[in-house]
């Protein structure tokens, strides 16, 4: 099995994995639809004490069954479950990359200095056309490996990444709105605290945002060494994703405070607002280009990680080769992310006059991944061998040590309280 070439290539790769379009499009419209500063308690609490334990399970699976997803959980004596796992970021990943397609297509917008409005753009067949760009060209960064393939590209753009959020950062900090997109953003209301739908977005977010509970990380651990302290390595991760979930907080709505515009604008707040907004602010068509690049960087980064799960599991169940794995992994993807890709179309695609996209990301990006994450801790918190999975973890912190008693009882319980109200509220 291929390994990390070194420390910092796993943790620039995990970070990318980490960091991606959930950490700008998904936590701005979250935060401005439930009330700005208001989610921020939630979504932290989840992150510390559920995202970040399991994040550290997963890493420690993978680095001690050195195995992808389906083979991993057959050590656990729960290989059905490693399927499960496997469909759900499938399914996660295919209206993904018509996001990540978005990103791609603003960008080229942006480049030519042509922003059009969201609804010219889904107004015809260029979210199909780049979804499938997208999608090609994720899976031959996955198909050229883990060290000349995604950590290569991990390297690069991850630090490209904060770069550019500085950028941006020292440029929209100065707005006239600045100040107001700041007690927006930061200023909790505490009254909603009771409302356990927030602390389920907050959840779904927060797996959403690190990437955990898809296996995506178990992954990356498979191709860890031995030596590699997997506490540190998460936590710098953890705070490299809130960090940047913060800053493109920051830079996005002291934009929208600046110009008048509608922070609960929703999933169109990114395509549709802030482009508005660029066509008002000075050098807008030069920042355009930053914040799409930057999006896009972010979208690229995760995509590749996720792709990285059926690709390497697949290759260890058929014994083929990672090269004809990863395309048929990309045709499988095409296959079952046009739906979602015509959803946001001059076609229209839509279940119970709801987008196909939008249905999607509800039972596979909020549902089907608190229940894979709930399965994640079955399989290794309780089946897999506790002294094998936590015996290098023995003299840690007494705040390390108590992660395997959160992953044990606490994030199950919690994940089965967010399921259950989520499909109630779904349905």
């Amino acid at each position: 099995m291929e390994e990390w070439s070194s420390r910092i290539g796993f943790i620039l790769a995990a970070i990318g994995s980490a960091v991606g379009i959930g950490n700008i499009w998904r936590f701005s419209t979250i935060v401005g639809q439930n009330g700005g500063g208001a989610y921020l308690i939630p979504y932290l609490t989840a992150v510390l004490l559920v995202g970040l334990p399991l994040m550290i399970l997963e890493m420690q699976a993978g680095k001690h069954t050195r195995s992808a997803v389906i083979a991993a959980f057959e050590k656990a004596s729960l290989r059905w479950a490693g399927w499960i796992v496997l469909f759900v970021v499938i399914g996660v990943i295919s209206y993904y990359l018509v996001i990540t397609g978005w990103t791609f297509g603003y960008l080229a917008f942006s480049l030519t200095g042509t922003l059009e409005p969201f609804s010219d753009f889904t107004g015809s067949y260029l979210p199909i056309l780049f979804f499938i760009l997208a999608a090609i060209l994720c899976g031959v960064i996955v198909s050229s490996g883990v060290t000349k393939g995604i950590e290569r590209t991990t390297t690069i753009l991850v630090p490209l990444i904060f770069i550019l959020l500085l950028i941006m950062l020292l440029f929209t900090i100065r707005l006239p709105g600045a100040a107001s997109g700041l007690v927006y953003l930061f200023t909790p209301d505490f009254s909603v605290l009771t409302d356990p739908l927030i602390w389920g977005a907050a959840l779904g977010q927060a797996f959403f945002s690190l990437s955990v509970g898809y296996g995506t990380l178990l992954t990356y651990g498979a191709y860890l060494g031995s030596a590699e302290k997997i506490p540190a390595s998460a936590a710098t991760v953890t705070i490299a994703d809130i960090c940047v979930s913060l800053l493109a907080g920051i830079i996005i709505f002291s934009i929208v405070f600046t110009y008048g515009l509608e922070p609960a604008a929703g999933p169109e707040l990114v395509f549709t607002t802030l482009p508005y907004a660029f066509e008002l602010m000075p050098f807008g068509a030069v920042f355009a280009v930053f914040f799409f690049l930057l999006v896009f960087f972010a979208a690229t980064s995760s995509a590749i990680s996720f792709i990285e799960v059926p690709t390497a599991a697949l290759a260890g169940v058929f014994g083929r080769s990672r090269r004809s794995m990863a395309a048929l992994v990309t045709l499988i993807l095409i296959i079952t992310g046009m739906p979602a890709a015509a959803s946001y179309s001059v076609l229209s695609l839509r279940i119970a006059d709801m987008p196909i996209l939008d249905a999607m990301d509800e039972v596979f990006g909020t549902i089907g991944l608190s229940a894979s994450a709930l399965l994640l801790s079955i399989a290794f918190a309780w089946l897999f061998d506790q002294k094998t999975l936590w015996g290098d973890l023995s003299e840690s912190s007494p705040l390390i040590r108590a992660v395997p008693i959160l992953c044990r009882y606490v994030i199950p319980a919690a994940l089965l309280i967010t399921i259950t109200f989520r499909v109630a509220a779904f349905f």
